[in-house]
């Protein structure tokens, strides 16, 4: 009976010390692939995902303010580099988890054509897009629009959002006619699920790598660094495809 008792000790002790809860600051493009991922890996692990989601920018202030993240899922490639080299990432953990797709996008079914040629007409008030200092989605806008040779003249008409979750709401509130979006926001089965847009070809901006980084604080948890291995997986992958991301 008392080594019955000291087994189950043993088992619970162990199951304890698995079952991790892991805190993960998440760019906000990555909200839908990243809720499927965490409800399979917690199937799978045991572990628990307290995730947030918004900008990668707001992220990288609330990290060097001491939030208590132990994930980074960035936007881009920069600011996980920078955490690095600051000390506030473990070295070596820092991989490419996704390769974003920006998107120019309006509500309107064919108010979007399949080369852009809408932003050389006059038919619209308003283009949202992201911060371009704090989104790299923005950003990726703003050197789109430069390649193409528009952004003089679109210049006023440019509405910035906070992050890429309020200019979606901006486009598909109908406040402004189109907007740049990731193709994650709109993308459902293979193609845009609902409005019109065009998927703007990489060749007009720097790719968009969203890279992952273990945070000092997840460092020695066993739960972070399965979540890392686990982005890697089969699974993971299929869905981050399935939203419309390159690997």
């Amino acid at each position: 009976m008392l080594r019955q008792l000291s087994l189950a000790v043993v088992l619970l002790t162990a199951a304890s010390v698995r079952s991790d809860e892991v805190s993960v600051a998440v760019a906000a493009n990555f909200a839908a692939p990243m809720r499927k991922i965490a409800a399979e890996f917690e199937k799978d692990s045991g572990h628990a995902i307290v995730a947030s989601f918004g900008s990668t920018g707001k992220f990288y202030a609330q990290i060097k303010a001491g939030a208590p993240f132990e994930v980074l899922l960035a936007a881009d490639d920069e600011t996980p580099a920078r955490l690095e080299k600051e000390g506030d990432g473990v070295a070596g953990s820092r991989f490419t988890y996704a390769v974003g797709k920006l998107v120019l996008w309006s509500r309107k079914e064919g108010f979007v054509d399949d080369q852009g040629a809408v932003l050389g007409r006059n038919g619209f008030q308003h283009l949202a897009l992201p911060n371009p200092r704090l989104a790299p989605y923005g950003a990726a806008g703003i050197q789109a629009l430069q390649a193409l040779g528009l952004l003089d003249r679109l210049q006023s008409k440019l509405v910035t959002a906070e992050n890429l979750a309020q200019t979606y709401q901006f486009v598909a509130s109908g406040n402004a006619e189109l907007g740049f979006v990731a193709l994650s926001q709109v993308y459902r089965e293979g193609r845009i699920a609902a409005g019109s847009g065009w998927i703007i070809p990489s060749k007009l901006h720097e790719p968009i790598r969203q890279d992952a980084l273990l945070l000092t604080r997840g460092k020695g948890s066993p739960g972070p660094a399965e979540l890392l291995n686990y982005l890697r997986s089969d699974k993971a992958r299929s869905i981050i495809r399935s939203h419309g991301y390159e690997l």
